[in-house]
């Protein structure tokens, strides 16, 4: 619970007129005059008091070289009513002056007080929103008057629906900072079960939620602790969802380990831009982690530079040649991939593989177990195999904290315009390291024109004309740039080799022995269009230039 403090000066007259709310802990100084139950009008000691407590523990200070007295409160002025029973009795209270006073009760005119109060109970809805409100009920320097024409920005941040993709480590973190700062309907998407090993990080979860899904689980835990706030999961994959899903959405939140899922969100949110709608620009704050580096971005759809512009930025995953994998594995990693590769297409012990059910992974695990006996090769573990497939890499709770933090403030910003967000106006990505100590920096990613999904012309991609198709579509698996995984290939006029139907790629496949010049007659400078399952609203456009 956020402390919230808050500083109360009361002038007392008479009586007290206001209210003091006090949650767990308060803290009072209070200006007194004691006078003498004989001599109403004869000032006898004047001082201040100070008074602190936690609970029904009341401590009265200083407590230096002074006379100590007794003194009793006077019936006015009267105190609020959840104070009396703490004050009402005998409060001891000392001295100014050094010589004794006359053994005799006096009273206590309170002529002033200062009071600081400790946190609010938390079902005080306004008291949770008091400071961010001082944000969004105000205009700053960078809102429009139109902003606070009509509604303010605490009552549009009230509708505003978010949608958080991902409820891992650095989306628990994501959920959690969204609904302290206001935002009240969030969407959560997540199909990934919660296994033990997630615990040490990912803080919505406990142990009896073992095997439940996460995002249900994480929506459930922070409508618990934060009241007022709707959070609906669904626990599924991003692409269970058509455009009119996501357009209902004013900004997306991704927190996902995947590349390939980013690179479909980023494509889906780029062709759902029409320039007549402005509601068709969803805004898509994207953070990363990995160890103790991260990043956080901010891309608006066609203004500034997309996913598939900085794509370079990611480094492929390493790939095993397939001989190797068939042959001679070398290391544990090996054996697990032909089984993943190899071993899972011979025998389709199921239909699909799913990387999350554990009969899959456990069906792997002990195939690159069997692989790794017979080639004296040892460390293959359930735990390694889960790494392996579903190319797993280390979290660290912290490092997700402060990206996710980055986050929701990017997230804040664009709601409220209360400061600059990233891509507006000029640096769009932030990159944290904490290795050996905390280093940020902020710089402008350019849009590029040749771009896949953003861009208008072609990219440009080197290759030989002496290799055949097969090279050529392998070789997409590899490039920084492109890191398709299952590639189809057209050029103008033809079909030159597709992945699926069956029946397409049966017909397609000798192409595959042909070279790209002689055997297929492509030409240098030459367009081809290479699609991917993956990302089934992108077609990517690629110049040829022979080396």
């Amino acid at each position: 619970m956020p402390s919230l403090k808050e500083q109360l000066k009361l002038r007392i007259e008479s009586e007290v007129q206001t209210q003091i709310h006090v949650g767990r802990s308060f803290a009072m100084r209070l200006e007194t005059r004691a006078y003498s139950d004989l001599h109403g009008t004869n000032e006898v000691n004047s001082g201040p008091l100070s008074l602190k407590g936690r609970g029904n523990a009341i401590s009265i200070s200083p407590r230096e070289q002074l006379q100590a007295v007794s003194a009793h409160w006077s019936s006015n002025p009267s105190f609020p009513s959840n104070l009396q029973p703490h004050l009402r009795p005998n409060i001891t209270t000392q001295s100014q002056h050094h010589q004794p006073l006359p053994s005799r009760p006096y009273h206590l005119h309170i002529t002033a007080i200062t009071m600081s109060a400790g946190p609010v109970h938390p079902s005080s809805e306004p008291a949770r929103w008091k400071y961010l409100d001082r944000i969004r009920t105000r205009p700053g320097p960078f809102t429009t008057p139109e902003m606070f024409s009509g509604e303010t920005s605490a009552e549009a941040m009230d509708k505003m629906k978010i949608l958080v993709i991902g409820a891992g480590g650095l989306g628990c973190e994501l959920l959690k900072n969204l609904a302290l700062s206001g935002f009240k309907n969030i969407h959560v998407i997540d199909m990934d079960t919660i296994d033990i090993s997630n615990l040490n990080r990912q803080f919505l979860f406990r142990q009896s939620d073992v095997g439940k899904f996460k995002a249900e689980v994480a929506a459930a835990f922070v409508e618990k602790r934060v009241k007022g706030v709707k959070i609906t999961p669904h626990n599924c994959k991003i692409q269970d969802f058509d455009e009119d899903f996501y357009m209902q959405f004013q900004i997306v939140v991704c927190g996902l380990d995947s590349i390939e899922a980013r690179r479909w969100i980023n494509a889906t949110l780029v062709n759902m831009v029409d320039e007549t709608v402005e509601d068709s620009y969803k805004p898509l704050i994207d953070g990363g982690t990995e160890g103790f580096k991260g990043q956080a971005r901010v891309i608006l759809p066609t203004i500034t530079s997309c996913l598939e512009c900085q794509l370079d930025m990611h480094a492929p995953r390493a790939a095993v040649p397939l001989c190797t994998l068939a042959s001679i594995p070398r290391q544990p990693e090996h054996c697990i991939e032909w089984a993943h590769v190899i071993a899972w297409d011979k025998e389709k012990p199921f239909p699909q593989l799913d990387k999350d059910d554990p009969e899959h992974i456990t069906w792997l695990y002990q195939k690159a177990l069997l692989r790794a006996k017979e080639f004296n090769i040892s460390g293959v573990t359930y735990s390694l195999t889960q790494g392996v497939v579903k190319n797993i890499i280390p979290a660290i709770a912290a490092t997700n904290s402060v990206i996710a933090a980055a986050c929701c403030n990017e997230a804040l910003k664009i709601a409220t315009n209360c400061a600059p967000y990233l891509g507006y106006p000029e640096n769009n990505y932030m990159m944290y390291s904490g290795n050996d100590s905390i280093y940020t920096y902020t710089f402008k990613h350019e849009k590029k024109d040749d771009c896949p999904v953003c861009g208008v012309s072609a990219r440009e991609l080197a290759v030989d004309p002496k290799w055949t198709l097969q090279e050529l579509v392998d070789s997409f698996a590899a490039r920084p740039e492109a890191q398709l995984k299952k590639p189809s290939v057209r050029a103008e006029g033809k079909t030159l080799y597709m992945q699926s139907p069956p029946s397409l790629e049966e017909q397609t496949r000798p192409n595959l022995e042909k070279t790209l010049a002689e055997g297929l007659g492509l030409m240098d400078g030459q367009e081809i269009g290479v699609t991917d399952p993956a990302f089934a609203t992108v077609s990517f456009k690629f110049r040829l230039k022979f080396t």
